[in-house]
C-alpha cells in the first residue's frame, strides 16, 4: 500500500506541476498577445503621427506665404486702379512718354499676377456669373434687367484662392432681381 501511497503522491506532484506549468503557460500567452496588441498600437501610432508631420509640413509650405500674398494683392489692386483711372480711348490718344508709362503699369501688373500664380496664388472665376458666398462677398444689392436675382453684376475687387483655401473674397454687386425697379437715382428721400 505505500507503494500506491506513494505513487499517487507522485502523480499528484506531476499533475500539479503540469497545472502549474500549464497555468504559467497561459499566463506567458496572454503576456505575449497583449504585448504583441500594445506594439502594433505603438507602430500605428507613430505612423500616424508620421502622417500627421508630413501634412503639416506640406500645409505650412503650400500656406506659408499668406501673409505675403495679401500684401502683395494690395499692390496689384493699385495697379489695377491705375489703369482703370486711364481708359483705352486716352491711352491711344496720350503722349509717347505718357503711354510708355502706362504700358509699364501694366506689364509690371501682369507679371506680378504671374508671379503670385506660380506661387499657387489665383484669381477667383467670376466668369459664370452665379454668387457662391463661399468665395464671393456682395457689398451691394443692384437692379439688372433681365438678370436672375442673386447673380454677380459687376466685380468691384478681384478675389483670389491659395490653394485650395480662400485667401480673399471676391466684392462683387449683385442682381435685386427682375421684380425690383430702380429708386429713381438714388437720391435722399
Amino acid at each position: 500500500m505505500a507503494e500506491n501511497d506513494e505513487g499517487r503522491t507522485n502523480g499528484q506532484a506531476n499533475d500539479n506541476a503540469n497545472t502549474e506549468g500549464g497555468d504559467e503557460l497561459a499566463r506567458l500567452k496572454m503576456e505575449v498577445a497583449e504585448l504583441k496588441d500594445r506594439l502594433l498600437r505603438a507602430l500605428a501610432e507613430t505612423e500616424n503621427t508620421r502622417r500627421r508631420a508630413e501634412r503639416d509640413r506640406l500645409e505650412a509650405s503650400q500656406y506659408a506665404i499668406t501673409r505675403f500674398a495679401r500684401d502683395m494683392l494690395t499692390i496689384a489692386d493699385s495697379f489695377g486702379r491705375a489703369l482703370a483711372a486711364c481708359p483705352a480711348d486716352l491711352r491711344e490718344a496720350a503722349d509717347p512718354q505718357v503711354k510708355a508709362v502706362i504700358d509699364g503699369v501694366d506689364a509690371t501688373e501682369r507679371q506680378l499676377l504671374s508671379t503670385l500664380e506660380r506661387y499657387g496664388v489665383r484669381p477667383i472665376d467670376t466668369t459664370s456669373g452665379k454668387f457662391d458666398p463661399n468665395l464671393h462677398q456682395a457689398i451691394a444689392e443692384v437692379p439688372a434687367p433681365g438678370k436672375p436675382k442673386g447673380s454677380i453684376v459687376d466685380v468691384v475687387q478681384s478675389g483670389f484662392m491659395i490653394g485650395d483655401r480662400l485667401l480673399r473674397p471676391a466684392m462683387v454687386t449683385v442682381a435685386r432681381g427682375d421684380s425690383a425697379e430702380p429708386s429713381g437715382g438714388g437720391g435722399v428721400g
